[in-house]
């Protein structure tokens, strides 16, 4: 009978072993952790307690680990694969975008043979939009009422001309904007407009480069004209 029960252990041994036995080790991290956690399994059940065998709980949430860690790193792989495709996306719409004007958060207006534009973003709805052009001194050259508006974008022009209507000069001159409704104040924000001539990977992210204007990223775009 004991010579029973010791040609079944060496035989449980032998097939214990072979799950850990040698064997090309692969360099994935994942396998390399899974290894660690079957030798160290292989090692409890050699050495348990006849009258006090391993739990079957113990083990399913040993083996558990192996398959949250295995999930975990394949997990990280799809989302990999998914960025990759997102920026992909991303750099044809970019690219798209080249020669085309759009609208970013900034109050610069360029004036050019008597045609410029710009724009103002209302986060409500407004009963007054009030967009007021500035020279390079800061004074106030031409003021636009734009009446009521809801809550968006909303695009102006500028002629070039003064309040008297004195034509200015080309050039970069500045805009405020602000918003009222009911008396009180509505938060407007002041738009840009740009052309955009390239575009740049940064960091894993695509830059607009829109000129004079600068740089913005492709989520800075408020609007394309």
């Amino acid at each position: 009978m004991a010579s029973v029960q010791n040609t079944t252990s060496t035989q449980g041994n032998d097939y214990l072993a072979s799950l850990t036995g040698g064997g090309n080790k692969s360099s994935s991290v994942t396998d390399q952790i899974q290894d660690r956690f079957l030798k160290l399994l292989t090692t409890q059940l050699k050495n348990q307690d006849p009258l006090n065998p391993l739990d079957n709980a113990q083990m399913t949430s040993q083996l558990a680990q192996i398959n949250t860690i295995s999930g975990i790193e394949k997990m990280n792989t799809t989302l990999g694969k998914m960025l990759d495709v997102y920026n992909a996306g991303q750099g044809m719409q970019a690219a798209g975008l080249i020669g085309k004007y759009v609208l970013v958060a900034g109050s610069n207006i360029a004036l050019a043979n008597g045609q410029s534009a710009g724009g103002v973003q209302l986060k409500e709805a407004a009963d007054q939009v009030t967009v007021n052009v500035l020279d390079g001194a800061g004074n106030v050259v031409q003021s636009q009422q734009l009446g009521a508006h809801d809550a968006g974008n909303i695009a102006f022009s500028w002629d070039g001309k003064k309040s008297d209507g004195t034509q200015m000069p080309n050039g970069n001159y500045r805009f405020s904007v602000s918003a009222v409704r009911g008396g009180n104040k509505v938060e407007a924000t002041a738009l840009q407009v740009g052309m955009v001539n390239a575009v740049t990977r940064n960091n894993g992210s695509f830059l607009l480069d829109l000129g004079s204007a600068g740089q913005f990223s492709f989520a800075d775009v408020q609007q394309i004209i």
